[in-house]
């Protein structure tokens, strides 16, 4: 992978945040490359099951969202291209995005590559999930209290009340 190395102040490049339509990431990320410009959209490995056959798939671990690295001039190339819908701003400029980040984000993935991006406000008190990984896996219930890396959550089948203190990472948002 191409590192977004410094150059003269002019030129400098930087990792920045491109907002895109819906599951758009990959195709975007191709398109950008296909245009020399360096970009990453960062993907995680899950296994995807259907009714005869179960697959791995490549997934983006940030929906709708790809990190160009680019200089001043390569601006508006990304913002012509198909797809993207903007820049991510904080604070009324460009959200720049440390090149350690991205590197953390990287090898991340190489260590754990079904690694997901959880939003723990998501999880909030009340909120109907359901148990993905480990003993309790496939169980339903609701979030009796949000801890930091650990929700408990009330398991209401078998005509009682048995609460399970869960991964975060285990739980799925249930409509």
């Amino acid at each position: 992978m191409e590192s977004c190395a410094p150059l003269p102040q002019p030129l400098r490049r930087s990792w920045f945040v491109v907002y895109t339509r819906p599951r758009w990431e990959k195709k975007i990320d191709e398109s950008l490359k296909q245009q020399g410009i360096i970009s990453y959209c960062p993907l995680r490995m899950i296994q995807s099951k259907w009714a005869d056959r179960r697959k791995m798939v490549a997934l983006p671990l940030f929906s709708s969202y790809v990190f160009v690295c680019i200089n001043p001039r390569e601006e508006l190339k990304v913002r012509q291209t198909h797809g993207v819908i903007n820049f991510v701003y904080y604070m009324g400029k460009l959200a720049t995005i440390k090149d350690e980040i991205i590197e953390e984000i990287k090898s991340s993935l190489f260590l754990f590559p079904d690694a997901q991006v959880i939003n723990l406000a998501e999880l909030a008190v009340g909120t109907r999930v359901k148990i993905e990984h480990g003993i309790m896996q496939d169980k339903e219930g609701h979030v009796l209290r949000n801890e930091l890396h650990h929700i408990i959550v009330v398991i209401d089948s078998l005509n009682c009340v048995l609460t399970a203190k869960v991964p975060a990472t285990n739980l799925r948002i249930v409509n």
